[in-house]
C-alpha cells in the first residue's frame, strides 16, 4: 500500500482558496446567505452550570461556546495574589472534538495567547479592588468552533461573571468585522477569517464607549480600517442587547417561579 502524505497547513488552506472563489456573490450575498452587515444567528443562555458561580453559553452560527466563573477566592498559588486587587486568571479551551480535524487536548500556543487577550479584555469591566488578595477564576470551552471564537469567549465569559454577581463597570462583548473578496463584512466564519483579506477583532463596554480590545490581521486602507471598526462596534451593540436580554430572562424567570 502506498503512503499519503499529509497536507501541511499551507497547502490546506490553498486548496480552500480554490474551492472557494468567491466568498460575496453577485447579490452581495456571503456563503451563508448573509448580508455583508449581518450577524450570524445568536442563541445566549446563563446559569447552566449548577457547580460554577456564575456560567454562561453561547451559539453564535455553529460556534458553541461554555464558560464558568469561579470566586473571588484565596488566590492559589499564592504568589500571584496581588495587594491592592484581585487577579483574573483565564483559560481559554478547544476541545479535541471543536474542529474538524482532532485537536491535541493539550494547551496550544493560541489557547495560551488567546487565554491572556480575553483576560487582558475583561479586566477593565471589573472592580478587581473590591476583592484584593484573591483569584477570579474564568474557564471558557469551545465546543464547536466556526471563526470568531475569542470574540465568542469575551462575550459568554463576561455574561459568566456577570451571572457570578461579580461587580461590574459595564458588560464587555465582542464581534469581529474584516474584508473579504474587496468588500467590508462583519462577524466573519471560519472559511471568510481564514481565506478573507483582513480581520479586526473588537471588544467593547458599550455603556462607557470603551473599547477593551483591538487587533488586526491583514491589510486594509486607513479608511477601510476606520468603517471595520465601526461595523464591529455596531455588531457589539447587537450582541450587547442580547447579552442584556440573556440576563433577564433568568432573573425573570425565577422571580415568576418564586411568585407562584
Amino acid at each position: 500500500m502506498k503512503a499519503t502524505k499529509k497536507k501541511t497547513k499551507k497547502e490546506r488552506l490553498n486548496m480552500t482558496k480554490k474551492k472557494t472563489e468567491k466568498l460575496i456573490d453577485k447579490k452581495g450575498l456571503r456563503l451563508d446567505g448573509r448580508k455583508l452587515d449581518a450577524l450570524r444567528p445568536v442563541k445566549m443562555e446563563v446559569g447552566i452550570l449548577p457547580n460554577a458561580d456564575g456560567s454562561a453559553y453561547l451559539e453564535q452560527g455553529k460556534n458553541k461556546i461554555l464558560a464558568g466563573v469561579y470566586g473571588p477566592k484565596e488566590a492559589h498559588p499564592r504568589h500571584i495574589a496581588k495587594q491592592d486587587r484581585a487577579v483574573i486568571q483565564c483559560r481559554y479551551h478547544m476541545a479535541p472534538f471543536s474542529v474538524q480535524e482532532r485537536k491535541s487536548p493539550a494547551p496550544s500556543r493560541r489557547d495560551v495567547e488567546l487565554s491572556k487577550v480575553i483576560r487582558e479584555s475583561l479586566e477593565p469591566a471589573v472592580f478587581l479592588e473590591y476583592y484584593p488578595k484573591t483569584s477570579i477564576q474564568v474557564y471558557i470551552e469551545v465546543l464547536q468552533a466556526d471563526g470568531g471564537t475569542r470574540c465568542a469567549g469575551i462575550t459568554t465569559a463576561a455574561l459568566a461573571l456577570a451571572d457570578a454577581g461579580i461587580p461590574m463597570r459595564d458588560l464587555v462583548v465582542a464581534c469581529a468585522a474584516g474584508k473579504a473578496d474587496g468588500k467590508l463584512i462583519v462577524d466573519l466564519d471560519d472559511t471568510e477569517d481564514k481565506v478573507g483579506d483582513a480581520d479586526v477583532p473588537v471588544a467593547f463596554m458599550p455603556n462607557l464607549n470603551a473599547i477593551t480590545l483591538l487587533q488586526m490581521d491583514g491589510s486594509l486602507s486607513v479608511e477601510e480600517f476606520e468603517s471595520a471598526i465601526g461595523m464591529a462596534l455596531d455588531g457589539c451593540k447587537q450582541l450587547y442587547a442580547l447579552q442584556k436580554e440573556a440576563l433577564k430572562s433568568k432573573y425573570v424567570v425565577a422571580e415568576e417561579a418564586e411568585e407562584e
